[in-house]
Formats: C-alpha cells, structure tokens, sequence
C-alpha cells in the first residue's frame, strides 16, 4: 500500500507564501507523474500543476507565474511552491501519483487558507 503524507498547508494572509511537500513510500518513485489538484468548498476538484516522469510541466491557468511544481526523486517528494497567494487559493490540496501501470494514487489533503 502507498504511503502519501502533505505538509506544509496553513494560514496565510494575501500575497503570502508557502511550500507543500508530499513524500511517497513508492520505490519507482521516479516513474511516476506527479501533480497537485486543490478542492475549494462548493467546487469541482481542480488540476493546479503537474510533472511527468520526464520533467514535462503544466500549470493550471490560475496559477501560472505564481506557483512552482518540482520533484526530488531522492526523496520521494515533489513540492509545490505557491507564491503571491491569494484569497481564491483557499482550497485543500491533493497530492496525486500515478504509476507507470496507470494507477492512482491520492493523499488525503491539505488546507491552505489565504485569509487576512
């Protein structure tokens, strides 16, 4: 069974940041496409951005420019960098793994609220 674990959520006033971390008990690690989707109240799950095994990246519109999606295949982590954040970011953030064999895998969640 993979283990997925997010940190690094949390309250921020606008125009803030942070950085959310989601480490993976996964050996092939490396060959999976990674990415981050949020939920707002009351809204479909989202795509915010995602990174394929080759290092291909993709942004949801809402978030080009302002966040960073990389990947430390050493640790079995990717990350989210968020910058400039805003109000409408408040969302729980997903983590979401999927294997070379087209399985997927999700976290649990994360609350980032973007509030003064």
């Amino acid at each position: 069974q993979v283990q997925i674990v997010e940190s690094g959520g949390g309250l921020v006033q606008p125009g803030g940041s942070l950085r959310l971390s989601c480490a993976a008990s996964r050996a092939i690690f490396h060959m999976h496409d990674l990415a981050w989707y949020r939920q707002a109240p009351g809204e479909q799950r989202e795509l915010v951005a995602s990174i394929t095994k080759n290092d291909d990246i993709a942004y949801g519109d809402s978030v080009k420019g302002r966040f960073t999606i990389s990947r430390d295949n050493a640790k079995n982590t990717v990350y989210l960098q968020m910058n400039s954040l805003k109000p409408e970011d408040t969302a729980v953030y997903y983590c979401h793994l999927r294997s070379p064999w087209d399985m997927d895998y999700w976290g649990k969640g994360i609350l980032v609220t973007v509030s003064s």
